[in-house]
């Protein structure tokens, strides 16, 4: 039986390989403190990057630069991490990094048009974490195989989309569905379902942390599962941003 589905692409059964799952016992094991301080030194090393990024653009340097450096930069990060799991200590953190300048960037150019807009978004996020959080905690929604492969289908299906818009840019220069940035209530009505699937992300994220630690995965583990986390933090948080900026222009 898969005890590890999920759509984030760093937390699939296969990451455990050269744990527990395979018979290789470890002195040092996951554990639920281990693995939120992880996430609690991420989260920091994540908001004093934002907050570097968000400084540089009202001093007048050209966000794309320390946007781009995020986005590619934690890309390579990320496939680096997908075969080397066990330097989680040096490429977690240093993601975190660079996410934080992707968000930044970001953030600081929705400030500038919609002043508040990403502290409204972030607060959003914080709540509709701890939400998902207590529906998984008193199993509101059980993260059954059905479910797994639901979430796994449908967020597969945007991520698909979203590559095709984004070469349909670069090929073309304008998008290939100009609805899903439109301030139009089909615009409002994709950024919803797009936030909602994001949020049902984090479900499958506490599971699979929550199944390490009872299967005694690595303790190296606990960095990738705080990876996989922070990006669907992070994808949830951008989704949020999005939607509200399109509520503000409605």
């Amino acid at each position: 039986m898969a005890l590890f589905k999920s759509s984030n692409p760093a937390l699939q059964e296969k990451s455990f390989n050269g744990t527990i799952l395979e018979g290789i016992s470890t002195e040092e094991a996951m554990s639920i403190s281990g693995t939120m301080n992880k996430l609690g030194i991420m989260m920091v090393l994540m908001i004093g990057s934002t907050l570097l990024a968000w400084d540089q653009f009202y001093k007048g340097s050209d966000p794309m630069t320390l946007m781009l450096i995020g986005v590619f930069g934690g890309l390579i990060v990320a496939i680096v991490f997908a075969f080397k799991k066990s330097w989680g200590s040096i490429l977690g953190p240093l993601y975190a990094v660079l996410e934080g300048l992707f968000v930044g960037s970001i953030s600081a150019i929705y400030n500038y048009t919609y002043p508040g807009l990403p502290m409204e978004a972030v607060a959003l996020t914080l709540l509709v974490t701890l939400v998902m959080f207590l529906i998984y905690r008193f199993r509101i929604i059980r993260v059954t195989e059905k479910f797994k492969m639901v979430i796994i289908i449908a967020t597969s299906a945007i991520m698909f989309f979203y590559l095709l818009q984004w070469v349909w840019i670069l090929i073309t220069g304008h998008p290939l569905s100009g609805f899903t940035n439109a301030a139009t209530p089909m615009g409002i009505g994709f950024s919803v379902v797009v936030s909602a699937l994001a949020a049902l992300n984090l479900l499958l994220n506490f599971d699979i942390i929550e199944k390490g630690v009872e299967l005694r995965a690595n303790k190296y583990m606990e960095w990738y599962c705080e990876f996989g986390l922070l990006v669907t933090l992070v994808w949830l948080y951008f989704e949020l941003l999005r939607l509200l900026g399109k509520l503000q222009r409605n």
